[in-house]
Order: C-alpha cells, then sequence, then structure tokens
C-alpha cells in the first residue's frame, strides 16, 4: 500500500480563510481536519499578519508535508483582486516558513478535480467533500474548498509521481 502524504489546503481570503487538512495516498483521501480562520482587523497589514500566524499555527498543530493553495482569480473588482492575492501571499509565506512545498490551482481546476465540472457551484463542493471524505457534518463554505483544494493538490502529486505527462493550454506537454 503507498504511503500517505499529510496535505494542507488553503482557501486564502482577507476577511475568512478556509483550510483542510487531508491523509492521501493518491487513490484514498482520509479526512485529518478543517475550519476557517475568520481575520479581525480593519487594516490590511493587520490582517495579513492574522493570516500568516493562524495559518503557521495551524501547519504547526497538524503538520503537513505540502500544501495547495488556490490561485487568485481577476474580477470586477482589481482591488478585491489584490487584496485576495495579499492574503494568498500571507497563507503562501506561512507554508514557505514551515519548509512546505506549495502547489498552485485555479478555482476551475479545483472544481474539475473534486466534482468533474470545473463550472461546479460551491454547494456541489460542500457535498463532494461530504461524499468523498465521509464526513459526518456540512462543511462551511471556505473549509470545504480548503479540502478540495488538498484533494486537487494529491491528485495532481500522484499524477506527477506516476510520471504521466498532462497536456496544457496552447498543446504544450508537461
Amino acid at each position: 500500500m503507498p504511503q500517505k502524504t499529510r496535505i494542507i489546503g488553503i482557501d486564502p481570503g482577507s476577511r475568512c480563510t478556509g483550510y483542510g487538512v487531508i491523509d492521501s495516498d493518491g487513490f484514498r483521501h482520509d479526512y485529518v481536519a478543517s475550519g476557517f480562520v475568520k481575520i479581525k482587523g480593519e487594516e490590511l497589514p493587520e490582517r495579513l499578519g492574522m493570516i500568516f500566524t493562524e495559518i503557521g499555527g495551524i501547519i504547526e498543530k497538524w503538520q503537513p508535508q505540502t500544501m495547495g493553495v488556490e490561485k487568485v482569480f481577476v474580477s470586477k473588482n482589481i482591488d478585491s483582486a489584490l487584496k485576495l492575492s495579499q492574503a494568498r501571499a500571507a497563507a503562501i509565506c506561512s507554508g514557505i516558513n514551515a519548509q512546505l512545498d506549495v502547489g498552485e490551482y485555479t478555482p476551475r481546476a479545483i472544481k474539475k478535480a473534486v466534482v468533474g465540472s470545473g463550472s461546479a457551484e460551491k454547494q456541489q463542493i460542500q457535498q463532494m467533500m461530504k461524499i468523498l471524505l465521509k464526513l459526518d457534518f456540512d462543511p462551511q463554505n471556505d473549509e470545504a474548498d480548503g479540502l478540495a483544494i488538498a484533494i486537487c493538490h494529491a491528485n495532481h502529486m500522484h499524477v506527477k509521481a506516476l510520471g504521466i505527462a498532462t497536456k496544457v493550454r496552447g498543446g504544450r506537454w508537461r
């Protein structure tokens, strides 16, 4: 039986950052922990410091070996995208500070990995996390996203370990 890897998935946000921790061998994913950090403070630097500190504490508690993080998508509100980028950077810095490798995934890739459709709704992700991880509770949106990111990262790591080339946009193979 392949060895399991502990993975943390982070759904960054400047007001609420979700996380999910799983153990995975690439085929089976076991739930370890999940939750979200409600970010306090009015000033952005204060909130970013809280993300860095809180995610660092979660990493210390659950001891993941690797981290997956959602990539920023640019929406209509550029100010929101910039704040999200900074929240994401604070979470990534926590992972790097703990010497974790960090994988980055688009929202579409995450949804496709866990639901099978890149345009899945939040409720579908929550339901799939409940099914795939055999949860006996309804995960909150941000924590379900954190778990989905962890599963996406596990799948990506497994494919990479097998040496399977994947075709990316533009027809390139990697």
